[in-house]
């Protein structure tokens, strides 16, 4: 579920390991940072190589030049044959 916060970001929800959960909570609390600051900088940092990873390249170039394709629901990449099917 997304919902949007007071400040313009997406809420975004998600299930994690209890070993996960326990790694970020004592990371935040070690550091004196919210777990959300932790959280933001994996996917910031993270989402650079996942696009590369998971992405066509097209799709890789028309992002990082600032046009984000419109959202495909319902289709995948399939990374074998670099061609989209239906799921």
């Amino acid at each position: 579920m997304r919902r949007k916060s007071g400040n313009g970001s997406q809420v975004i929800a998600l299930r994690v390991e209890p070993t996960i959960e326990q790694r970020l909570r004592l990371l935040a609390e070690t550091t004196g940072r919210s777990e959300s600051f932790f959280l933001k900088q994996l996917i910031e940092k993270g989402i650079h190589a996942m696009e590369d990873a998971w992405l066509p390249r097209e799709v890789v170039a028309q992002v990082r030049s600032g046009n984000l394709p419109a959202q495909q629901h319902g289709t995948t990449f399939d990374l074998f044959d670099n061609s989209i099917r239906d799921r």
